[in-house]
This record gives C-alpha cells, sequence and structure tokens, in this order.
C-alpha cells in the first residue's frame, strides 16, 4: 500500500489513536497527527472531532496551535465563517507561541487573502521579536513565510525581510525560492529551465521540512519542583544527578547555553513525569535508579513530540514554570 493513499492515512491515524490511549501523557502531540492524517485521508469531519475532543481537555498545553489548526480544517470543508471567528479569536488572544500564528497565516494564505496572511505574519512577529536579540528557532519560519507574501504582493524589502535573508541558509536564496514567476517555469518545455525549478522546489522542500518538524537532536530533561521530589524519594540514588531542584534548573539551562555556544542547533527541552519514567524503564528493562537511563528517557519523550524548542522568546513564559518571562527568569544574562 503506498503511504500518500486515503488507506494508508486512515491506518496511521489508527495507530496514533492506539497510541494515544496507551500513552495518556502524549495525546495531545498523538491526536494533533492523528488529526493530520485523517485530514490527508479526506475525513474532515472527524479530524474536526479530534481537535474538538482535544480542546475540550482542560490540561491541553497548546490550546491556540489546536483551534488555528481545527480553523484551517473548517475552511477547508466549507465552514469558512467559522474559521475566519477561530483566527480572530487567536488574534484577540495574542499568544506567544509562533505556531497558531504561523498555521493562521498559512490558512489565509492558501485561500490568495495575501494582506490578511501578511497582516497576521507581522502582528505575531511583532509581539514575538525583541529588536537586536537572537531570534528563536521557532519564529524563524514566521520571517520567511512573511519574506514570500510580500514576494507574492510584490512588496519591496524591509528590515524584517533582510533579517529574514540573514537566517535563512539554503542554497537558493530567498528572494528566488519566493518568485512568483518561478510558476511559469512548470509549464516549460526547456530541460535547463525545468532542472533549474527542481533545484528551488528541493531547497524550499528543504525549508519547510527544517521549519516545521523542528528535529530535536539534543533533547534536555526538566523535571518539575514536585516531580523530582517525588523521583529522589522513590529513588534515592538519582541524588547525585539532582542535588536540589534550583541547582537542577540551572544546570538545564546552563547545559542548553553551552550547547548553543558550540553550535548544536535545535535544542529541546522535555519534561518528564515519575509514572511516564517508570513505564519507560519497563519497557527498557532497567532499573529507574540507573542514571544512564535518563538520557534515553529524555531522547523517547523527544521522539513521540514531547519537546518545545529552546530558547523561548525572551518575552515568552520561561521554560520552568515560574510564570515570569524568560528575560526575568532563566533567560537572565
Amino acid at each position: 500500500m503506498r503511504p500518500d493513499t486515503p488507506a494508508a492515512h486512515t491506518a496511521e491515524a489508527e495507530r496514533l489513536l492506539r497510541a494515544a490511549a496507551r500513552y495518556p501523557e502524549d495525546r495531545e502531540p498523538l491526536l494533533i497527527q492523528a488529526a493530520a492524517h485523517l485530514e490527508l485521508a479526506g475525513d474532515r469531519t472527524r479530524a474536526t472531532t479530534l481537535y474538538e475532543d482535544l480542546l475540550a481537555s482542560p490540561d491541553l498545553v497548546r490550546p491556540h496551535l489546536v483551534k488555528a489548526l481545527n480553523a484551517a480544517n473548517l475552511w477547508e470543508y466549507g465552514h469558512e465563517a467559522e474559521a475566519r471567528a477561530i483566527i480572530e479569536g487567536i488574534r484577540t488572544a495574542g499568544p506567544l507561541d509562533p505556531g497558531p500564528w504561523e498555521i493562521a497565516a498559512l490558512t489565509f494564505e492558501a485561500h490568495d487573502e495575501l494582506e490578511s496572511a501578511h497582516d497576521f505574519f507581522s502582528a505575531a512577529l511583532a509581539l514575538l521579536l525583541t529588536p537586536g536579540e537572537e531570534v528563536p528557532y521557532a519564529t524563524r519560519s514566521l520571517l520567511f513565510g512573511r519574506h514570500r507574501v510580500r514576494r507574492l504582493m510584490g512588496t519591496g524589502h524591509d528590515a524584517w525581510d533582510e533579517l529574514a535573508d540573514t537566517l535563512h541558509t539554503a542554497s537558493v536564496p530567498l528572494d528566488e525560492l519566493h518568485d512568483p514567476k518561478r510558476l511559469w517555469s512548470l509549464g516549460s518545455s526547456d530541460p535547463a529551465e525545468l532542472k533549474a525549478e527542481i533545484t528551488r522546489l528541493r531547497a524550499e522542500l528543504g525549508t519547510y521540512r527544517d521549519a516545521l518538524s523542528r528535529p530535536f537532536p539534543v533533547a534536555v530533561l526538566h523535571w518539575t519542583e514536585d516531580e523530582l521530589t517525588e523521583l529522589l524519594a522513590g529513588y534515592p540514588e538519582l541524588r547525585g544527578e539532582y542535588p536540589s531542584h534550583t541547582e537542577h534548573l540551572a544546570r538545564l539551562e546552563s547545559a542548553l547555553r553551552d550547547l548553543h555556544q558550540a553550535g548544536t542547533p535545535n535544542l529541546g527541552i522535555v519534561t518528564g513525569t515519575v509514572p511516564s519514567y517508570e513505564a519507560f524503564a519497563a519497557s527498557e528493562a532497567t532499573s529507574p535508579s540507573d542514571p544512564d537511563l535518563l538520557p534515553q528517557y529524555a531522547t523517547t519523550l523527544a521522539a513521540r513530540g514531547r519537546a518545545i524548542p529552546w530558547p523561548p522568546a525572551r518575552t515568552a513564559p520561561c521554560w520552568c514554570g515560574s510564570g515570569r518571562t524568560y528575560r526575568e527568569c532563566h533567560g537572565a544574562d
């Protein structure tokens, strides 16, 4: 069976739903993936049901992301008014997560509403970027998307476009990648033009894959204070790894900064729970008191979609859960 057939996408959605039932701590990212496969299978009504089930969950981590995905799906099968209302609610809420902004902007772009797409990209960047500070990895795709829309609108470069050019590392420049005239070459019979277009499309695919898949080759394990207390009470052998919760948080931030300075890309943080860790240890036939199991557990959580990108925007909530902004907490110089 080809992997891009509706039946294959439906089968993958069912597999993800079974995984969500088996791993309730990973329910949110697994259901989001399942809904995406249902959309690709053409079962948009069932995808909406999954999104609505997620939105009814009291412990939803990224509600605005789910709302944006639901709006994009609703628009595709005739519920434009409802989709617009949801998207406007996202704008009013002003989430500090770049994902909902990007999905909403892409939804407008997909329906040829370029000015609205440009407005959403710009509003997101005004909220999430601090002049003179490093652009968070998760925010870069907003800059690239805005650049693309402005090229389609025939608008000249501004400071954010220049910043996007600086951050873009593919061999094909953004101006060429986002050139509307590229569409004309798709109907060309000239082999040289077709070969050049294939090169550009490959570069674009690489850019989108990098931006949307957000791989985390290094995911650092984080414990909340309550979970760490429970972990050390059950497995005191791990006290050497975690002298105190405050020291744990400081070491985590320091390790991430060292990795960043060394040039390691796409860093992430995963938050563990004791039941999940014990289940993972059992699956590995290893004692939870083995400190060598901790990095393997972090990698597994990241593979399940549990990682959040580091560093967050300076004005976003700190990853540690203190309620303060990153700039005022662990992001302080």
